[in-house]
């Protein structure tokens, strides 16, 4: 198996984010990877006629997993299973805030949807797509 070396600081930071996040410190840097390789690869061309494609995205929130499809250019989220499925929402934040309430009514649900969502692709937030969306 490859291994990869790394000073004595980083290794505490990578314990630290692997006992936080419940994974081996392997899959932390493979999480990172993939989160800086969904960052750096470039938008697709677009039709100026069409929408732009969607994106493959879920939220993990009180043991459910929701489905949905984020819609770059308008920035909206439809939601594809669970309760709430066939409900589109204006923003990732807004649904956030929807699953919360299904889920969990009695605290606040304000949530930020960029982190809220994460792309099924590769498991980063959907905020790595953030700026291409506009």
């Amino acid at each position: 198996m490859p291994q990869v070396e790394v000073d004595d600081g980083t290794d505490d930071y990578l314990t630290f984010a692997a006992s936080i996040a419940g994974i081996t410190k392997g899959e932390v840097v493979a999480r990172l990877v993939a989160q800086a390789r969904a960052g750096s690869v470039p938008a697709p061309e677009e039709n100026a006629d069409q929408e732009p494609a969607s994106v493959r995205v879920y939220a993990d929130y009180a043991g459910h997993r929701t489905y949905g499809l984020f819609v770059p250019g308008p920035g909206r989220i439809e939601i594809t299973s669970g309760p709430l499925s066939g409900r589109s929402f204006r923003t990732p934040s807004q649904a956030a805030r929807e699953i919360v309430k299904h889920y969990n009514p009695d605290v606040s649900p304000h949530r930020n949807g960029w982190s809220f969502f994460a792309l099924v692709s590769t498991g980063a937030p959907l905020q790595t797509l953030r700026y291409r969306a506009v």
